[in-house]
């Protein structure tokens, strides 16, 4: 296993396998592979960002992180106080002891919060369950009411309902939500992209700041690479259920390596008025998981594949330092 000294997750081989559901009679479907033996970690107080295109597997794996799904193989080990715990192999007591510490901010804010619930019932009920005041309701309100503080928002709205607030500030409802908890990791998933630019901006910052207010760590899962690369210490590639590039921010967007890297860097628009820069248009669509190519995933739609590119699949090599790739380019 990798050192773990300053690591708070450590995620290994990791492997999540959606089988069809057939009925009698039928011939069963060929299965999904949403995610595929990825490997990375997470440093207590950093951002670590993914990016990809859509349905490259991104939400997949930060929901078998916060074990929404229970993946088919692999290890998730969390530092519990300075020893490893692998999550997917603790009891039933342990991991729920262990659940408040991983939590998730989902893309939507609307379908986030219970319409029948005002936002106090909320944030009460999992803070009774994992026992966060000592069973008495006033501290509860009052950690509710910090929690509403910390991202901007009056401790009087939490008798309010979710009908009675505007987009971003139910997303700032969301993570005020997670930060009741008191974790030390959070997963956001795509947080910002249902929201206004101006907005958007708004929500960036208060993330960064609560990082540093409470020593947070973020898996930051988004499509935009300009707001991943303002958040992310390091990010992560994903193409089809893996990672082929992973490096920290400023080397990644600097000294990209990966064809599909290039490609999706070269997306990103240009903040300067009049600034132009080439273009890479992939051909194709994305491969289906139920039936990827062989060698390279990503060999159909690379303008620089090889021969070797078709039949042998590269692995995730380290170039220097933090800096991983999957190509046979490099």
């Amino acid at each position: 296993m990798l050192e773990t000294r300053d690591k708070l997750l450590v995620v290994e081989n990791l492997s999540m396998e959606f089988k069809s559901t057939h009925r009698l009679f039928e011939k069963a479907k060929p299965s999904v592979k949403a995610v595929n033996n990825v490997s990375f970690f997470i440093r207590q107080g950093e951002t670590f960002g993914v990016v990809g295109e859509s349905g490259c597997g991104k939400t997949t794996l930060g929901k078998c992180i916060v074990r929404l799904y229970d993946p088919s193989a692999g290890n998730i080990y969390y530092n519990d106080n300075g020893e490893m715990k692998d999550i997917l192999k603790l009891g039933r007591e342990e991991s729920f002891a262990l659940r408040k510490n991983l939590q998730i901010v989902f893309q939507d804010p609307y379908a986030s919060l219970n319409p029948m619930h005002n936002i106090f019932e909320a944030f009460d009920e999992p803070m009774r369950v994992h026992n966060i005041g000592g069973g008495n309701k006033e501290k509860r309100k009052e950690l509710i009411a910090e929690s509403l503080r910390a991202v901007n928002l009056q401790p009087e709205y939490m008798y309010r309902y979710p009908h009675e607030f505007s987009g971003g500030q139910r997303q700032r409802i969301c993570i005020a939500k997670a930060l009741a908890l008191q974790p030390k990791l959070i997963i956001c998933d795509e947080p910002v992209s249902a929201l206004d630019v101006s907005i958007q901006a708004q929500i960036l910052n208060l993330m960064r700041d609560l990082q540093k207010k409470y020593d947070l760590a973020f898996m930051f899962i988004a499509h935009d690479l300009s707001v991943v690369q303002y958040m992310s210490d390091r990010i992560a590639v994903m193409y089809l259920g893996q990672i082929v590039e992973m490096a920290e921010a400023d080397d990644l967007y600097n000294n990209r390596l990966h064809p599909y890297t290039e490609a999706l860097l070269s997306a990103v628009p240009m903040p300067v008025y009049g600034t132009q820069k080439s273009r890479i248009i992939l051909t194709g669509d994305v491969p289906s998981p139920i039936d990827p190519p062989s060698g390279c995933l990503f060999h159909p739609r690379c303008s620089r594949c090889m021969d070797i590119c078709k039949t042998k699949k590269p692995e995730l090599r380290t170039i220097s330092g933090d800096h991983c790739v999957a190509c046979h380019l490099v």
